[in-house]
């Protein structure tokens, strides 16, 4: 093959790519946002608080019971808080004895996991709805500026209701929710409730004198709770959309066409 013929096959890939390039930048990018966005108000559509169209607060019952019944709880959950709670479980200096405590309406527990994974939901879809649907694309680091703001979000999302704080035994009696029990609890014990993936756990913790060294005891109970499965898958397939309309940016970047 003459040295012409491969120059004009050459030119001719780069006049391709160029034009591939220019109707992604023009089309596809706005196809895609527009499809991310459904995606993430069908994600809000699910969260129990209000966000943009969704109803608002709903009520759901669950119950968590731990092996050989150490500790149990009824929740009642109310949007982003439990608004009443039953629990009971076995002090572990005393296998017998059986401490119970209460959440009423009152005085609402607040899982503040759900309210946080929300603000960041709506932080992605606010960046989409700031890219006007006429906006003209000038290059590739425009639109990866853009999809990089929304995996950061989406990822804070999907992050906040996966992974809970982690916190000392001291934040945790010493924790604004805890003066949502009734009775209070002695000093050496507390509960804790919070989401990780799926489920709804709730922790005890107690606080045991062995030989003369403090140890501290937990016993976890978990039930698991259906919009947050819903609210998980639809963060990954929105990350998952972001994600191939990066790495096709990424590619048009080496071939140097913007």
């Amino acid at each position: 093959m003459s040295t012409m013929m491969m120059e004009d096959i050459e030119s001719e890939e780069v006049k391709n790519l160029q034009i591939e390039f220019e109707w992604v930048m023009r089309d596809e990018v706005h196809s895609i946002l527009k499809k991310l966005r459904e995606i993430l108000m069908e994600c809000a559509r699910r969260f129990p608080v209000p966000l943009y169209d969704n109803e608002g607060k709903r009520t759901e019952k669950f119950h968590l019971v731990a092996a050989q019944d150490q500790l149990k709880c009824t929740v009642t959950l109310t949007g982003d808080s439990i608004t009443q709670a039953d629990i009971s479980f076995k002090l572990k200096r005393s296998s017998s004895q059986v401490q119970r405590t209460t959440i009423t309406s009152d005085a609402p527990w607040k899982l503040q996991q759900v309210q946080d994974a929300a603000n960041h939901l709506q932080q992605a879809i606010n960046h989409i709805d700031n890219v006007d649907e006429n906006y003209k694309f000038r290059s590739s680091e425009e639109v990866l500026q853009i999809i990089g703001e929304l995996i950061g979000a989406l990822q804070r999302g999907r992050t906040s209701l996966i992974i809970p704080k982690k916190k000392s035994i001291e934040d945790l009696m010493n924790s604004r929710n805890m003066k949502s029990l009734a009775p209070n609890l002695p000093e050496d014990q507390a509960i804790s409730f919070f989401l990780q993936c799926h489920k709804l756990i709730i922790a005890v913790y107690q606080l045991l004198n062995v030989q003369g060294t403090m140890k501290m005891e937990a016993t976890q109970a978990e039930c698991s709770v259906g919009w947050l499965n819903d609210v998980l898958v639809l963060f990954t397939v929105g990350l998952t959309l972001c994600q191939q309309l990066k790495d096709k940016m990424n590619a048009f970047k080496m071939d140097t066409l913007s």
